[in-house]
């Protein structure tokens, strides 16, 4: 998929996840995370949305994640909901399919 435009997903209450996609200038995939749990999950969250946006096919844009203590499945639809609105897409075209 391809990032058009910014977008945002989810909250910044407890145990959810605020998502900001937007395009990149330099067609790179850049990742920023930002979280309360950051020390013990860092590397998970950025697993679970690097993971997301392979599996959508996105392979240029720029991502905020602010996370507030959100789980793996929240941090995947959240991710999927940005993606979604920053392309314009009406459904989910999942990778290989």
């Amino acid at each position: 998929m391809i990032i058009s435009q910014r977008s945002y997903a989810g909250t910044l209450e407890s145990s959810d996840l605020l998502v900001e996609i937007m395009p990149s200038e330099d067609n790179s995939l850049d990742i920023e995370v930002t979280s309360s749990v950051e020390k013990q999950f860092d590397d998970l969250i950025r697993k679970v949305v690097t993971d997301t946006l392979a599996e959508l096919g996105v392979t240029s844009a720029v991502v905020s994640v602010n996370d507030k203590g959100a789980l793996d499945c929240v941090i995947k639809a959240r991710v999927q909901a940005a993606v979604m609105r920053a392309s314009g897409a009406k459904e989910i075209v999942w990778g290989d399919q």
